[in-house]
């Protein structure tokens, strides 16, 4: 500490003898040189103390208690700045770890819309944070059939991205089973009730589609209603299936249903991320869904799943509450 006050001395003495800004400018790299050897601001204001105190021979007694104000005001300057610094570096940390979290999760849980003749498929899945917590999954088969699987955490970040990443392992373990949906929610049902904590669930819709008879059979785990469009009558219909979440109890049955599409016919699967719409009750919410996706009838399955997005996002001044999924299968 001798040394830092001899150097700033020597600084500060020329600085008040000649003015100039070569003499500031040097006492400025020297404070750079402080910085790197972390000298407390504290000790700094101290150094100019003494310095001072040397240059003008002895300081007034007012003076000196005004420096010994500042100086213990500064130790907590000092402690709250390095607690600062401290929370930057951790916050960065979790940046990076983040960003790669989310890399992973993009790997794994990638999902590939398969392009059927019989069978228009669009999807859109928008996370609102860098981990999505809703996963689509589909599954086509030498049968003819397609299934689908659209699952919702009921959780935001990394643990609901670990659940989901679980929720997939399960589905491709079932996947050449030929299992019917409500035994296929039953299995996930029971992984994940053992797997996960008790305060994290999963709603699900799944469905498995015909696509020679166009019979679409569904069942669901506690998930936001699907939408079937009757073309034939111009009307929505919603798909209830009373099903607990997955997760809860370890043994639950799952009802499921069958349902006949038509041409021009589409079921519409979402997350509620979509019907939470700001400053809308839920039905109010999935009335304008309906209508939004209503007068975009005409267009290819994924040409609806994007403009339905685009004009949620701008009824909601492009901030969404929640992740965003949409699934549209259309005859």
């Amino acid at each position: 500490m001798e040394q830092l006050l001899r150097d700033y001395k020597q600084f500060l003495s020329d600085y008040i003898t000649n003015l100039k800004e070569q003499n500031l400018y040097n006492g400025q790299n020297y404070v750079r040189q402080l910085i790197q050897k972390n000298v407390a601001p504290e000790d700094v204001i101290n150094i100019h103390r003494k310095a001072v105190d040397e240059i003008f021979d002895g300081l007034p007694e007012s003076l000196s208690h005004a420096y010994d104000f500042l100086i213990e005001v500064m130790v907590q300057y000092g402690l709250k700045t390095r607690e600062h610094q401290s929370l930057l570096v951790q916050k960065e940390e979790l940046r990076i770890e983040m960003d790669i979290a989310a890399r992973i999760q993009n790997i794994l849980l990638k999902t590939t819309i398969p392009k059927l003749e019989k069978l228009d498929i669009g999807m859109i899945s928008e996370p609102i944070r860098k981990m999505n917590g809703d996963y689509v999954h589909f599954i086509y088969d030498e049968r003819n059939d397609l299934s689908v699987a659209v699952a919702d955490v009921v959780g935001k970040g990394v643990p609901a991205a670990l659940c989901m990443s679980m929720v997939k392992n399960g589905l491709e373990t079932l996947e050449y089973g030929n299992y019917e949906p409500s035994y296929i929610l039953q299995v996930l049902n029971r992984i994940i009730e053992k797997s996960v904590d008790d305060g994290m669930f999963v709603s699900s819709f799944y469905g498995r589609y015909d696509l020679e008879k166009g019979i679409l059979t569904y069942s669901s785990a506690g998930h936001e209603p699907a939408l079937y469009f009757n073309s034939n009558d111009g009307s929505f219909y919603d798909l209830e299936s009373k099903g607990l979440l997955l997760g809860v109890m370890p043994e639950v049955k799952y009802p499921q249903f069958n349902i006949q599409l038509e041409e021009n016919d589409f079921i519409m699967i979402v997350t509620d991320g979509v019907t939470e719409i700001r400053n809308y009750e839920v039905a109010e919410s999935r009335k304008l869904l309906k209508e939004i996706a209503f007068t975009l009838r005409h267009l290819s399955a994924q040409e609806m799943c994007e403009k339905i997005y685009v004009e949620l996002q701008r009824l909601q001044d492009y901030n969404l509450n929640d992740d965003f999924t949409i699934v549209i299968l259309k005859k």
